[in-house]
């Protein structure tokens, strides 16, 4: 029978780099910022890690487990992880369950991106896969969520004013706390105002519906939990790591709702089985979502149960997801104000619950946070991959 991997390893280091348009910086410096600020974070060395998986996007930084040189590992096992924008949580998953198997005991994982340089936009053309070799419509990321949201709105009965105010409270919050995050790539207030009256991106969806793009790197090193305390007195303990990928039905179906993402629902079903939570918006205490898109964090909160289906509204613009709210999300400003650097998001996002946990996030600290819930979505609504993790103290 299948074991759990619920308190059999700890986070007993981090790193996080500064993310933004880092044009003198390269992808081996973001992943040397970050391991090294989180062998610091740890107290150990890089003559201490046993193996590392390293998380980035089609190869942007460096083949294979190369691009790991500058971080002194020369001989040790290194893997590359490449999963959609779930890679940087896969890496981290992958470090996780080779030390709970017991023949690593100190692993490391780490994400890193360099897209500014590859000139790469929102705008990118891209095509959802189907099954049985039949291929997807060639669109682009915000065309695909804007359906989303037009979806949702009619569903559930919204007036478009009504639709895009819900959405403007979203990204409100968002850089409210980011710009306490000294690391987010962007500082700025924003008015629902200011929100509802952007330029359109693709309608609904207007510029501060959609998270940017960005270069930075996140890092964490991981231990069995009998041996975390021997580094730490305040370890973070994995509660759960689980992925789901769904079978990419949605392009070559005519019933897809385009208002919820199965595999959310069901990733976030099992990481709740593994984690022993039994009332999601009760127990989960804090969250970093995958927000590319305003609407995306909206049908997250109902597919990961901390809203009624079609209620997200009401707690939304309510401030049941604000840093004074009973669910506090993306405390650290989400994909909208670090933008969104493939191979570094998942660290990034469990970068914010390690420091939230151990009451170290600086003026957007919760008060007495519990369990802290990271999720990553992959691909598109109708084909996806989706990554959640949740930690917690002892």
């Amino acid at each position: 029978m299948a074991e759990s991997i619920k308190d059999k390893v700890a986070i007993i280091g981090m790193g996080c780099t500064k993310f933004g348009e880092l044009w003198n910086t390269s992808a081996s410096d973001l992943m040397v910022d970050a391991a090294y600020e989180a062998y610091e974070d740890a107290g150990i060395e890089p003559k201490d890690i046993d193996a590392a998986w390293v998380g980035n996007w089609q190869e942007v930084s460096g083949m294979a487990g190369l691009g790991l040189a500058g971080l002194r590992l020369q001989y040790k096992p290194i893997t590359r992880v490449e999963n959609m924008c779930a890679t940087g949580t896969d890496a981290l998953r992958n470090a996780a369950y080779a030390v709970a198997s017991g023949v690593v005991d100190i692993a490391l994982a780490v994400g890193a991106e360099k897209l500014k340089d590859m000139g790469i936009a929102g705008l990118i053309s891209t095509a959802p896969g189907g099954t049985a070799g039949v291929g997807g419509v060639a669109t682009t990321a915000p065309a695909i969520f804007a359906m989303m949201a037009t979806r949702y709105f009619d569903r559930y009965n919204l007036s478009p004013d009504e639709g895009k105010r819900m959405l403007a409270h979203i990204s409100v919050k968002s850089h409210h706390n980011g710009n306490m995050n000294p690391k987010a790539h962007f500082h700025r207030e924003l008015t629902i105002e200011q929100v509802m009256n952007a330029p359109i991106i693709a309608w609904p969806l207007g510029l501060f519906d959609c998270c940017g793009v960005s270069d930075g790197g996140a890092a964490a090193i991981v231990v069995r939990a009998a041996d975390a305390k021997k580094f730490r007195a305040d370890p973070v303990y994995i509660k759960s790591v689980q992925m789901c990928v769904g079978p990419a039905e949605g392009p070559v179906r005519n019933d897809y709702d385009f208002t919820h993402v199965e595999e959310t629902y069901r990733a976030g079903l099992a990481a709740y089985a593994e984690a022993g939570v039994k009332s999601p918006r009760q127990e989960i205490g804090m969250a970093e979502v995958h927000d590319c898109f305003s609407i995306t964090e909206a049908t997250i909160m109902e597919d990961l149960q901390f809203s009624p289906r079609g209620k997200c509204r009401d707690d939304i613009e309510g401030g049941f997801f604000d840093l004074d709210g009973g669910l506090p999300v993306q405390p650290d400003g989400g994909l909208k104000c670090f933008g969104h650097p493939v191979g570094a998001s998942g660290l990034r996002m469990m970068y914010e619950m390690y420091l939230q946990l151990q009451g170290r996030a600086g003026p957007r600290q919760l008060k007495n946070p519990k369990l802290g819930l990271t999720h990553n979505m992959g691909g598109m609504p109708p084909a996806c991959t989706v990554a959640i993790a949740i930690v917690g103290l002892a």
